[in-house]
């Protein structure tokens, strides 16, 4: 009976460095892969380094369009009105910070509308009314006419 208990144990020692084995070609196989999923990271972090570049590039865009004026529009209208008068930079830079001025009253007389009537979105009645109430008299009448004709005309487009 001795013998039969060496035979399990041998036969049980035999297939413990089978498993072994197996385990190691495993353990092998696997920093394989992982060196292969290294160098994959490593290129696909190339790439996106590549976009945080564009990114930077898109940020320093952006910086440079927080100045935004209505300079060009205002030259625009200007030159179809009366095509052969310029405007100096300091004239300019008053009529940008007009526009800007009725902006801000249009939009904030409209966000104080919606609030009014409980309503969470500014529409086009909200600005039209605003308007109304911030221009007066006769320059209320051919803003709203102008807003409408531009919102009929990009509704149609």
């Amino acid at each position: 009976m001795a013998p039969k208990k060496e035979e399990k144990p041998a036969s049980q020692a035999a297939e413990a460095p089978e498993v072994k084995a197996e385990a190691k070609p495993k353990a092998v196989k696997a920093p394989k892969k992982k060196e292969k999923k290294a160098p994959a990271k490593k290129v696909a972090k190339e790439p996106s380094a590549g976009g945080e570049d564009g990114d930077k590039k898109s940020k320093k865009k952006a910086k440079v369009a927080k100045s935004e004026t209505y300079k060009l529009y205002i030259y625009k209208v200007l030159k179809q009105v009366h095509p052969d008068t310029g405007i100096s930079s300091k004239a300019m830079s008053i009529m940008n910070s007009f526009i800007n001025d009725i902006f801000e009253k249009v939009a904030t007389e409209a966000s104080k509308l919606s609030r009014y009537n409980k309503k969470p979105t500014v529409t086009s009645r909200e600005i039209q009314t605003a308007v109304r109430l911030v221009l007066p008299g006769e320059l209320a009448k051919h803003a709203v006419s102008e807003g409408t004709k531009a919102v009929t005309k990009f509704t149609s487009a």
